[in-house]
């Protein structure tokens, strides 16, 4: 990912410093349970832990020959280590180390994406909260439906990332697997045990049955779950951006002092933090298709797969690092105008209670077919401008036969319409 969408820890956890010094643990680590279990010398452990060190460059040198990454590890470690190093990596193979390698990354990147959310859903809720009774128009395609709060739209969007929080906790068990298996994942050369003694040293899970690689079916559900994590950053975003739009002008993202909006008209306030999440959780979303495509390697193993998950695992999840923590600073400190929500709610003089005369005209007694077409009609007409709708509805005495004016004139009331925003929040807060 380029630098202007990673933020340093989680790019950290992609840098070749962190991957060979994984490598190194993982190494170490079988060396350790292979001298217990008597089939290596426990000096060549010792020499492993105690010399066992890398550099980068010698690593990119070697493999300029090898053509091979581990090998060029391993022949760097050797370098240090000594003659020892003829005991390392005994009855392993290379993915081996790159699998459960890739599994520690992931496992860091997921715990530093809950955080993410953590600090999303932290925001989210403050806000919903803060505008819990903040009346606004809920909308239907775009167009004016009936009033909602400010606060029930923040806290639906909260209740997604709670459910994304749920499933990103499921990918990372899902993914956090150890395989040390050996060569098509027989264990012909290496004893189980060292497999489970190097997951529990890194926390991870002994792959059940490896075919020399992890299924890559757990990685899939990774990248699908980080998707969807970008499908709800982008649906956040999208409605930010309407409620942007001049004509609404019902919230804004904060403009800063200095901030331009545009470099040829000075009014310009543009939504280009939302703008640039929807862009983003369209690229994370364009990874899952490679990682499905990875399931399905030929036979014990190939490695299609690999040059795909150099470029997603780090570009997924540094773009959503980066996107969690833009959106959270954005709702934190999105303006927001109750009363411009409220001139929008009021500008079609009462349309958003239609539901409530077709309703009370069919409890009256008038069959649902003609109260629809009644109120329809009065509707339509208020439109379009002219007389307003309540006034159209009291002097039409096919209505005024069931409803007098007063009723028809209680049939107005936003509050009416949000006597169960406090179910709601318990519903989706708790007590």
């Amino acid at each position: 990912m380029i630098p202007r969408y990673s933020r340093p820890q989680m790019a950290a956890i992609w840098a070749p410093e962190n991957r060979f010094r994984i490598w190194l643990d993982i190494e170490a680590h079988a060396c350790d349970a292979q001298a217990e279990l008597g089939v290596i010398p426990a000096s060549a452990a010792q020499a492993v832990r105690e010399r066992g060190a890398f550099e980068i460059e010698r690593i990119d040198a070697i493999e300029r020959d090898t053509h091979h990454d581990v090998i060029a590890f391993l022949t760097n470690l050797a370098e240090h280590v000594g003659p020892e190093a003829r005991f390392v990596h005994q009855g392993m193979t290379s993915s081996d180390v790159l699998d459960t390698c890739l599994a520690v990354q992931l496992t860091q990147a997921a715990d530093l994406l809950l955080a993410d959310l953590d600090a999303v859903l932290g925001a989210l809720k403050r806000r919903a909260v803060e505008h819990k009774y903040t009346p606004t128009i809920g909308r239907s395609h775009g167009i004016h439906a009936e009033p909602t709060t400010f606060g029930l739209k923040l806290a639906g969007h909260w209740a997604e990332f709670a459910r994304d929080r749920d499933r990103l906790v499921a990918a990372r068990k899902e993914v956090a697997t150890c395989a040390i298996s050996g060569a098509v994942g027989t264990f012909a050369n290496i004893d189980p045990r060292v497999e489970a003694h190097v997951a529990a040293k890194l926390g991870l899970t002994p792959e059940p049955i490896s075919t020399q690689v992890i299924p890559r079916d757990r990685h899939a559900q990774f990248f699908m779950t980080l998707a969807l994590i970008a499908a709800g950053i982008e649906r956040l975003a999208t409605e930010i951006r309407h409620l942007q739009r001049t004509e609404l002008r019902e919230a804004e993202e904060y403009f800063a002092p200095g901030q331009k909006g545009s470099s040829a008209m000075p009014h310009k306030r543009n939504p280009v933090l939302s703008e640039n999440l929807t862009g983003l959780a369209r690229l994370i979303r364009s990874h899952v298709g490679p990682a499905l495509e990875n399931v399905a390697l030929w036979h014990e193993r190939d490695i299609s797969h690999s040059s795909v998950e150099r470029v997603i695992a780090p570009d997924a999840t540094i773009a959503l690092d980066f996107a969690l923590a833009r959106l959270a600073g954005l709702v934190d400190r999105l303006v927001v105008y109750p009363e411009r929500m409220r001139q929008n709610l009021e500008s079609l003089g009462g349309l958003a209670d239609s539901q409530r005369l077709l309703l009370a005209l069919t409890q009256a007694g008038m069959s649902r077919e003609d109260a629809y077409r009644l109120v329809q009609k009065h509707a339509m007409a208020a439109w379009h401008g002219g007389t307003g709708f309540a006034e159209r509805l009291k002097a039409d005495p096919a209505i005024t036969r069931y409803l007098s004016p007063a009723a028809i004139d209680g049939s107005f009331d936003t509050a009416y319409h949000l006597k169960h925003v406090d179910t709601i929040f318990r519903r989706v807060f708790g007590e």
